[in-house]
């Protein structure tokens, strides 16, 4: 019943930027914590970034500097955006919605980051 669809992602050049779009069939305040995930070929998936609906935002030391997670609870979606990317940052992004009683993935898109 809950859907969230990514947006944006692409092939880019090392040091270029993409900007991520995740729109959700929900109002997400205030109840859901709005989070990116990616997951590379081979690897576990892992957390980008996230921000409450109260605002709290956190990156992980590998994607600090880089990424900007914003949320605009008005047209309920959430924007990524990745600056100076590395080849490392190949992933297929997922946005996720959790509150206190669920759990919502979108269906990711991929990010492709050229050597």
């Amino acid at each position: 019943q809950v859907q969230l669809v990514e947006s944006g992602g692409g092939w880019v050049q090392v040091g270029g930027s993409l900007s991520l779009a995740c729109s959700a069939s929900i109002s997400i305040y205030p109840y859901y914590t709005m989070s990116w995930y990616r997951q590379a070929p081979g690897k576990q998936r892992e957390l980008v970034a996230f921000v409450t609906a109260g605002g709290t935002i956190d990156y992980p030391t590998s994607v600090k500097g880089r990424f900007s997670v914003s949320r605009d609870d008005a047209r309920n979606t959430v924007s990524l955006q990745m600056n100076n990317l590395k080849s490392e940052d190949t992933a297929v992004y997922y946005c996720n919605a959790k509150s206190s009683t669920d759990t919502v993935w979108g269906q990711g898109t991929q990010v492709t980051v050229s050597s």
